[in-house]
């Protein structure tokens, strides 16, 4: 009897993590665009004042760390769901 019971928790989780998955897909797109608005933004900055921001930098470090977080969760090498559903990655 454990067994079935256990076998539709098991489904039912798989549902929430798919759920997850999604949100997760959906987000990774966002960062993708954020993540080409801050280089063109950062290569602007570079070519008028001769280096890069500092607090972009920071931040393209902690996209980053994001990205691959993300990606960690939706193959399955973790089941840790990411950002806005545990800290946000620091350096």
């Amino acid at each position: 009897m454990n067994e079935v019971s256990q076998t539709s928790g098991d489904k039912r989780n798989i549902w929430l993590r798919g759920l997850f998955m999604l949100l997760m897909l959906l987000v990774l797109h966002v960062c993708g665009t954020v993540l080409l608005i801050i280089a063109v933004i950062q290569f602007v900055i570079a070519l008028v004042n001769g280096g890069p921001n500092d607090r972009l930098v920071v931040f393209g470090r902690n996209l980053g760390s994001y990205f691959r977080q993300i990606v960690l969760f939706l193959t399955f090498a973790t089941e840790e769901v990411p950002f806005p559903f545990s800290e946000w990655p620091a350096d």
